[in-house]
Parts: C-alpha cells; sequence; structure tokens
C-alpha cells in the first residue's frame, strides 16, 4: 500500500471525488437545479465537507456536469453518501443520468511535500 493510501486509510489525509455524469438531454435543467442544491445543502450542513464545486464543460462532448469535492477524510464522505439530502438528490436524479463514473483521491498538501 502506498504511503497516501495507508495515511488516507488511518483518516489523516483529505479525501476528494471527481463525478461525472452523462445525463439524458431533456433532463440536464432538472438535473442542475438538483445538484446545485446538493452542492448547498453539503456545504451548509455538513461540516467536513470543504469544497463541492459543479462544473459544466464549455464545450459539448461525453461529459455534461462534473462534481469535484472534498472531505476532511473518507469517513465524511461516506457520511455524505448516507445523508438525507445526498440520498434524495441520488434517487431524483437516477433517471435522468445516462452514465456517471467516480473516481476517488487523496488531497496532497503542498506544504509538506
Amino acid at each position: 500500500m502506498s504511503e497516501a493510501k495507508s495515511a488516507q486509510a488511518r483518516g489523516e489525509m483529505r479525501f476528494a471525488v471527481k463525478v461525472e455524469f452523462a445525463l439524458r438531454p431533456e433532463a440536464k435543467a432538472s438535473f442542475l437545479a438538483l445538484v446545485l442544491a446538493n452542492a448547498a445543502t453539503s456545504l451548509r450542513e455538513e461540516a467536513d465537507c470543504q469544497n463541492f464545486d459543479v462544473l459544466e464543460p464549455l464545450s459539448a462532448g461525453d461529459v455534461d456536469v462534473m462534481l469535484y469535492e472534498i472531505y476532511a477524510s473518507r469517513a465524511a464522505f461516506e457520511a455524505h453518501l448516507r445523508s438525507p439530502h445526498f440520498r434524495a438528490f441520488d434517487d431524483a436524479t437516477r433517471d435522468m443520468v445516462v452514465r456517471k463514473s467516480v473516481a476517488e483521491y487523496v488531497v496532497l498538501d503542498p506544504a509538506t511535500e
């Protein structure tokens, strides 16, 4: 196991996810409203949610919306996934999504590198 993975497993490093969504074209406006509300609620109600960006590509492609989220730890992200507001968002948008990919990262601190 790498040092970064070991440190993350011990809860010593911040945790990030990048989520990419391909959406049904007719659902994009509704999806954006719901994901922006989810992001705002996450930042307001989850003390360990440090960043929640909703990104829309400038050019057309196979990704319609990307999320970049940072949490104090993996456990904080897992708590986010159990939160009522995330579960409501996930249920409400399930039929809007054609494809979803999730990538997980540890956040390296340049001050300690």
